[in-house]
């Protein structure tokens, strides 16, 4: 499964702690942060994904994180 997530992760440096947060917390077989688009898109892919919880996790972390629209 996939999920796509809209953020408020705006630098390398968050999109590296986030990214290998998601990576060591759930069992991901990708994790991208789009910097460069409007909604600093969060993808992960997992074969079990719960929305719910990477979006906890994500807020957990101190970021804003929603499913996108």
């Amino acid at each position: 499964m996939i999920g796509i997530f809209k953020t408020n992760i705006s630098t390398l440096q968050d999109k590296h702690t986030v990214v290998n947060a998601i990576a060591g917390h759930f069992r991901t077989s990708a994790c991208t942060i789009d910097l460069e688009d409007c909604d600093k898109v969060l993808r992960v892919v997992c074969q079990q994904l719960e929305e719910n919880k990477v979006i906890a996790f994500v807020r957990s972390l101190g970021y804003q994180c929603a499913m996108l629209d």
